[in-house]
């Protein structure tokens, strides 16, 4: 057994020397890492040297780069100044030069002024020598006269004005006579004679179409249980259906003449066939639809043949056939344009220019109807953008465009084609229009007559044809009445709208009363 001391003498050895073991090893770990960062150091300093050396190399190549380019720009900006400098010195030998030479002109020009300040004063004693000289003719001139110099100037200008205002009127008035007494006469000649060879049938159409019925029982048949197939019909057709009290009649209603036309047709083959319903209404009128766009094919062509025109596009016969089925004041388009075509080629024949193609313009020219509630614009315009599409000739186009006068007419087949549409629409019957519009373009006529200075009373003769105007005599001369005519004509034509052309007639008569007592 061992005593407790040498148990605790054991232990406190066993302490120290495990102190002094961990001392020592602590002593040589810290020598070995000393050793360490001694040698991390030197490969630092090492490394630092190296980069030093390497950073001054480089900074001194860059310095040499850039010396030497600045020396390269200094060089060339040394050029340049040279240039400059031989640039500058020519300019001030030029600017020498012109210095002289402004300096010899400035001592030219010095000597003429004295001159010309001679001169002046020699022309203002002289002008002073007039002006005396002047008043004392005027001075003179208004004492045997007994009217001043400004009243002497406004007499004279107001007579030369009155003769020139005279004579102007005499020459006209001359002018005119001499003129119409060729033009007119050959212009009537042409115009009757084309009227006289020309005979056309109008049918009055409206807006809505009547179609008999068998019986009253069918009014039942056509409404359909619940109303089916008057609403099949409706919507097939794009035409009211109107079923009244009406005995055995069906009235339909459409602005469009050919929806109005189609629904007819269907609805008499649907009486005929006696099968009235939805799916049977649909296939009647699809067919119809296809039989009626023959026919107006087959109108458009019926059309040039009678006329004599060949060669239009076919879409262009198609829409002249559906002219059959549009009025226009009640007056049916198509037969109106066949009339124009003749009355175009009766006129062209007779003043020897091309008659096929006044024909084929006066056919054309209303063929924008056709499609004018499609379209927005002009029928003249549409007509003229339909016929310039489909291949017809610039000339044929503008006939077209101008015929009321939305382009300026330039050609006398312009003119031709103008006219021609004006007989044909008032011709008397040709067309009708409502009393309230009638009456309202007399009444303007008549005011814008009155409107004018010496008009004692006017009047609107032939239906708006004419405006007979009785003027002032002891205001208005033989003279003046043809200026005044010519004046309410310009105004009427600036300020209304009208088919075909105005008369105005002014009439000057001077009467003599006196009483036996």
């Amino acid at each position: 057994m061992f005593d407790i001391f040498e148990i605790l003498a054991f232990i406190v050895l066993s302490f120290l020397l495990g102190f002094i073991l961990k001392y020592i090893f602590d002593k040589l770990a810290l020598k070995s890492a000393s050793l360490k960062a001694g040698s991390i150091i030197k490969e630092a300093e090492k490394k630092a040297e190296e980069l030093k050396t390497e950073l001054i190399l480089t900074s001194k190549s860059e310095v040499i780069k850039l010396k030497e380019a600045a020396e390269g720009e200094m060089r060339e900006k040394k050029q340049e100044l040279s240039q400059m400098e031989k640039r500058l010195s020519l300019k001030e030998d030029n600017l020498d030069k012109r210095i002289n030479l402004i300096e010899k002109k400035e001592s030219d020009l010095f000597k003429r002024e004295k001159s010309v300040i001679q001169s002046e004063k020699i022309v203002i004693e002289k002008e002073k020598k007039a002006e005396e000289l002047v008043k004392e003719r005027i001075a003179a001139l208004e004492g045997v006269s007994g009217m001043t110099a400004q009243e002497a100037k406004d007499s004279l200008i107001n007579s030369i004005i009155d003769e020139a205002k005279h004579e102007s009127a005499k020459s006209i008035k001359r002018i005119e006579d001499e003129t119409k007494e060729i033009a007119d006469k050959k212009a009537k000649e042409i115009i009757a004679m084309s009227i006289q060879r020309y005979a056309g049938d109008y049918v009055a159409e409206k807006s809505i179409s009547s179609v008999q019925l068998p019986n009253d029982e069918m009014k039942g048949r056509i409404i359909g249980r619940e109303g089916r197939n008057i609403r099949a019909l409706e919507a097939a057709t794009g035409v009211d259906f109107i079923i009244d009290e009406t005995p055995e009649a069906v009235i339909l209603s459409s602005f469009n003449p050919i929806r109005r036309e189609v629904a007819r047709l269907s609805l008499e083959r649907l009486i005929s066939d006696g099968r009235i319903h939805p799916a049977r209404i649909e296939e009647v009128v699809g067919k119809v639809e296809e039989e009626l766009n023959t026919e107006m094919k087959e109108a458009g062509e019926q059309a040039t043949f009678d006329v004599g025109v060949h060669g239009i596009h076919p879409e262009l016969l198609k829409l002249l056939g559906r002219l059959k089925y549009r009025t226009s004041y009640s007056q049916n388009v198509y037969n109106h344009s066949i009339e124009v075509a003749f009355l175009c080629g009766i006129m062209a024949s007779e003043l020897n220019i091309n008659v096929k193609q006044a024909k084929r313009a006066g056919l054309l020219h209303d063929i924008g109807k056709a499609v004018d509630h499609e379209v927005e614009g002009s029928h003249a315009v549409i007509g003229a953008d339909l016929a310039k599409k489909f291949g017809e000739s610039p000339k044929v186009v503008h006939a077209i465009a101008s015929h009321h006068y939305d382009e300026e007419p330039n050609s006398i087949l312009d003119i031709l084609v103008s006219a021609a549409d004006a007989l044909s629409a008032a011709r008397p019957g040709a067309r009708k229009e409502m009393f309230e519009t009638y009456v309202k373009r007399l009444e303007d006529l008549e005011s814008i007559a009155d409107s004018f200075n010496g008009v004692a009373k006017s009047y609107v003769m032939q239906a708006g044809r004419e405006v007979r105007v009785i003027v002032q005599s002891q205001k208005i001369s033989d003279e003046d009445s043809v200026i005044l005519s010519k004046d309410i004509a310009r105004k009427i034509e600036s300020s209304m709208q009208y088919p075909g052309q105005i008369k105005v007639s002014v009439i000057r008569e001077t009467r003599a009363t006196e009483f036996a007592k």
